[in-house]
């Protein structure tokens, strides 16, 4: 009951700030980043401006691949996947070498429809929300969350991803509203940026891809924002050295067609030797640039 009186007192506030009936994020998103599309897939994250619609996820729904499909961003490079062998069984991967990134190399893959659809609060009520593994107990009982429960786990994953020690090379930030989101970005490129996203026309189909003509590296400094499991939305944002980013065209054999987001690691030499990628490409840590497909609930931003 009281985040929920939380959650209204503070869209009374804001509902005034309404801008000929743009949404106040996407206001605020024009605002700073004026020149820059707002995403499909973070437009479709906002809530209407109507305090009958405003809410919290009433559950978080784990995937049945619940660990194949765990973003890239909450794999430890230090400690690796703590269920290795689970997803070593997988049938499709999303790793591949720099090597193989040219038309006619084909993947057995599967571009899932995002399954986590948890929505942005607004700043103001995200900003009132406690989000630290220090107030745990206080997340779980605004959520309405038991502490015995899986989700429960899930929620304290994503807190403790968001205040794991980052990695070499790395910056990180874990944004809990579009505004949080925006400001880091800014922060970091300035107002001009571009977004890059998958784009599926067959998602959840498992089934071999040829990489086509026209692969397009698109940067070589960028950030990867990461949606995440928890009772609304919240993106793991980082920017790691050494990366490329590239934009693939795909074919099914069913003959969709795939733009694929895929982000290059060109030094591995601080990764933990247990990682998965090693294991599926049979490669060791320094070795050869290491890529990866993103998630389609994956933005990528870069600077021009």
């Amino acid at each position: 009951m009281e985040l929920h009186l939380i959650l209204i007192f503070t869209l009374c506030l804001l509902f005034s700030n309404k801008s000929n009936g743009a949404l106040p994020e996407e206001v605020y998103w024009k605002s700073k980043l004026p020149n820059t599309p707002l995403p499909k897939a973070l437009q479709e994250l906002l809530q209407p401006a109507n305090t009958e619609n405003l809410s919290i996820s009433s559950e978080i729904e784990k995937p049945l691949d619940y660990y194949e499909s765990r973003p890239f961003s909450e794999i430890d490079f230090n400690i690796g996947y703590s269920n290795i062998n689970r997803i070593a069984s997988t049938t499709t991967t999303v790793f591949l070498l720099h090597d193989n990134l040219f038309p006619g190399n084909r993947m057995y893959l599967n571009f899932k429809k995002a399954y986590n659809t948890s929505k942005f609060l607004p700043r103001k009520i995200a900003q009132s929300i406690p989000f630290s593994t220090k107030e745990y107990s206080k997340i779980l009982k605004y959520s309405s969350v038991k502490p015995a429960s899986e989700e429960a786990q899930m929620i304290k994953h994503t807190i403790q991803q968001c205040e794991a020690p980052k990695i070499e090379g790395e910056i990180k930030y874990c944004a809990t509203s579009l505004e949080s989101l925006v400001d880091f970005v800014v922060s970091k490129f300035g107002n001009k940026v571009l977004t890059l996203a998958n784009e599926v026309e067959e998602e959840n189909k498992k089934q071999n891809y040829t990489i086509s003509q026209g692969v397009k590296k698109m940067g070589d400094y960028q950030i990867v924002c990461h949606k995440q499991i928890f009772k609304y939305a919240v993106f793991y944002c980082h920017v790691i050295e050494a990366t490329k980013v590239y934009m693939v065209p795909l074919v099914g054999d069913d003959g969709s067609k795939v733009k694929a987001a895929v982000i290059c690691h060109t030094d591995t030499s601080a990764w933990n030797p247990e990682h998965i990628a090693f294991q599926v490409l049979k490669v060791k840590p320094g070795g050869p640039p290491i890529c990866h497909y993103l998630n389609s609930d994956t933005i990528v931003f870069i600077p021009y």
